[in-house]
């Protein structure tokens, strides 16, 4: 039987990120510290078996749509075959993959195979030098290899995610959008999110109704997409999507200066199975035990019962103890 969760506030909750690893090939300036962080020991990162144990539960709870993320989740051994398990175990539940696209040149048609719903792709920038400095290591041709591999491959519905940073590539985010346009991908623009306070500064934060003005300068003016207009065309989620008197489309997720917390249908949770009812608060619940022993009714109860812990809407205060690179994004 099939439950259907919701929260204290009556949202309900239907979209499950999980965190597969904790490791990135990456130090990007605005998920983790410049030395990164402490890497969990092995045997703290769920194992392939115990995720597909929890998407169980969390099917059973009447969850559908299931996003993996890391770190990088494309660094772990045996992501790909994952993936087919979990597709062969849940084929009514929407996989989609976030990634750097650092090593998509190498596993493009492999994803395309498992049928995953979608991938998201991190661009912040497409000067090389940027891109060196904001992931800290990363590299630019490598990453537009990727890219190229996946749009090649078949793989649907691919995002690319940018965080505009002022004084870093905010002259960029038209270069970005058409970058995407001519290459039938869809960009996105996220507001950089106070995680991890030694990482995020106010002045250079640049909130949605900077970002849309600077669209409208060079593409000039944008309509606001409806529900109604986006069914079977944008992706329902936290953006809110605009369109230019070309028919292009851009999402805008306004997280900090317009949050969505009213909507919000999800749930994370960390590679060593820890469940956060809210990206922005310090609430977690421990699964990884009821995980390991099996308990599918303990499992079910504990998420239930840990989503009540989301809160009616985010609290800045409470941000800022884990980066963005413990939670899985």
């Amino acid at each position: 039987m099939t439950y259907q969760i919701r929260d204290v506030c009556g949202r309900r909750i239907d979209y499950a990120r999980i965190s597969v690893t904790d490791r990135c090939n990456f130090r990007c300036v605005y998920c983790m510290p410049h030395d990164g962080v402490p890497p969990l020991a092995h045997d703290e990162i769920m194992r392939y078996e115990d995720i597909i144990f929890l998407c169980q539960a969390l099917s059973d709870l009447g969850v559908r749509k299931i996003r993996f993320t890391g770190g990088e989740p494309l660094v772990r051994k045996g992501i790909v075959p994952f993936l087919g398990a979990f597709k062969a175990s849940f084929p009514d539940i929407s996989a989609s993959l976030t990634t750097n696209a650092s090593l998509l040149g190498r596993y493009a048609r492999e994803l395309a195979s498992v049928g995953l719903s979608g991938i998201n792709i991190s661009l912040d920038t497409l000067d090389p030098e940027k891109f060196r400095f904001v992931t800290r290591r990363g590299d630019m041709a490598q990453a537009m290899d990727g890219i190229s591999a996946a749009l090649a491959s078949g793989i649907p519905n691919i995002k690319t995610n940018t965080v505009p940073i002022r004084g870093f590539n905010d002259d960029e985010l038209p270069l970005i959008l058409s970058f995407a346009w001519d290459n039938g991908l869809l960009p996105r623009l996220i507001e950089f999110m106070p995680i991890g306070g030694d990482v995020w500064r106010k002045e250079m934060f640049i909130g949605e109704e900077e970002i849309l003005s600077t669209l409208v300068r060079h593409f000039g003016a944008l309509t606001p997409q409806t529900p109604d207009q986006s069914a079977g065309a944008l992706p329902l989620g936290p953006a809110r999507y605009y369109r230019d008197a070309k028919g292009r489309d851009v999402g805008v997720i306004a997280a900090v200066s317009s949050h969505f917390c009213q909507t919000c249908n999800r749930l994370r949770i960390t590679s060593s199975g820890q469940l956060r009812p809210c990206l922005f608060s310090n609430d977690e619940t421990p699964l990884i035990g009821l995980i390991r022993s099996r308990d599918l009714d303990g499992l079910r109860s504990a998420i239930v019962e840990g989503m009540r812990a989301k809160p009616q809407r985010w609290e800045q205060e409470r941000s800022g103890a884990l980066h963005m690179s413990n939670i899985g994004g």
